[in-house]
């Protein structure tokens, strides 16, 4: 589903990855574990097309990135993206940040992701009147939205207590059973124990 060959990136003179290859494939979950600084998130922020790398070559399903002529466009079709802080606008209900990913979702659409999450009662409510692991489950609804065939988590469960955690790698294994492909950068080796793989970041290389 996707791949990466030879793939390497430079922050100025600094090199953060040095030939990195790898192959995801549909409904796989894997997890990128290292410490800060390792260059997971930066190898996260190319799979995910949100960064370019210095060299190497990017395909998914087989169709090169740079061949790509919409990149947002192909974004919002494909790829869902959920981070340590889940930039909800506290202004807007539940329903109305989820909404923000797809103006064109149907309220069924909505309600079934938040049933999915077990958030289904909290639509109307504020960010600011929920807890903190209910606002990640309102990020990774707002990630589900557009029915995407890969989910990119970069260190999800940073701001979470180890339950809220293991909810959010629960969720993360159901929906690669579903057919979803999740690709989390973590450095919580345990978290990353429940993963199909898990490839070990050190200093811009994979172990």
């Amino acid at each position: 589903m996707i791949d990466i060959k030879n793939v390497s990136h430079l922050y100025g003179k600094d090199l953060a990855l040095k030939d990195i290859n790898l192959s995801i494939k549909k409904g796989e979950f894997i997890s990128l574990n290292g410490e800060s600084g390792s260059g997971k998130s930066t190898l996260l922020s190319i799979l995910s097309t949100l960064l370019k790398p210095t060299s190497g070559e990017l395909g998914f399903d087989g169709i090169n990135y740079q061949d790509i002529n919409n990149i947002d466009l192909f974004r919002q079709k494909n790829i869902g993206f959920i981070f340590q802080f889940h930039y909800l606008i506290n202004y807007l209900t539940v329903k109305e940040n989820i909404q923000i990913a797809n103006e064109k979702a149907t309220e069924a659409e909505i309600n079934e992701i938040l049933s999915l999450l077990n958030i289904y009662d909290m639509v109307n409510k504020f960010p600011n009147e929920i807890s903190g692991g209910q606002r990640q489950r309102v990020a990774i609804a707002r990630a589900l939205i557009n029915k995407p065939k890969v989910i990119f988590a970069d260190e999800p469960t940073g701001n979470l207590d180890s339950k809220n955690s293991q909810n959010v790698f629960d969720i993360f294994r159901g929906l690669a059973l579903g057919g979803t492909s999740v690709v989390v950068a973590t450095h919580d080796k345990y978290l990353a124990l429940q993963s199909d793989k898990i490839y070990e970041v050190k200093d811009g290389r994979i172990l």
